[in-house]
């Protein structure tokens, strides 16, 4: 069992259930950087459907902070654990964290390294659906070997395996 999956296993029973309707937070990334001899800085980001609070994720560090002391998971080194929500600049990759973006925009590539833009409405088990906005197109004329792979437009069904990144788009209009 690698570092990160232990500290899956540890942080789990800390993990707050939200009495109110239920949802779990899930851990969506865990990620231990430093130098060799230095000070580790170890990152966890948690989320649920609902978002997390700044109470949560404080009540969360001190406790996985407390069990790595007991255990010396880093076999004595220092560390700087940090326990946070992954922001609107973290991509999504769970389905459950397209489902708490329905309606929003969204800014999907593709494993074949298309970019497709537009508004998530639905999602299933095994894909989304993407509201796709027309590309605009460029003035000029097109040379033979600067020909593109059609862009979809509309209501556009996208497997969960196609997509390489998926950013939330923020807009202040």
């Amino acid at each position: 069992m690698d570092t990160k999956e232990k500290l899956a296993e540890l942080i789990q029973p800390y993990l707050p259930v939200d009495a109110t309707n239920g949802s779990a937070v899930h851990i969506v990334d865990i990620q231990v950087a430093g130098k060799q001899g230095g000070r580790l800085k170890v990152t966890i980001l948690l989320d649920s459907d609902t978002g997390i609070t700044i109470d949560q994720c404080a009540s969360v560090s001190r406790q996985l902070g407390n069990q790595l002391d007991e255990t010396d998971l880093f076999d004595g080194r220092a560390f700087t654990l940090e326990v946070s929500s992954p922001g609107v600049d973290f991509p999504l990759t769970q389905p459950w964290q397209f489902r708490k973006n329905i309606g929003r925009q969204l800014q999907v590539t593709l494993a074949d390294g298309r970019v497709l833009p537009g508004k998530l409405t639905d999602l299933t088990d095994n894909h989304i659906v993407l509201d796709v906005v027309p590309a605009k197109k460029a003035r000029g004329k097109k040379k033979a070997d600067d020909a593109e792979i059609a862009q979809p437009e509309g209501p556009t069904f996208i497997q969960f395996e196609q997509i390489q990144k998926a950013q939330v788009e923020i807009s202040f209009k």
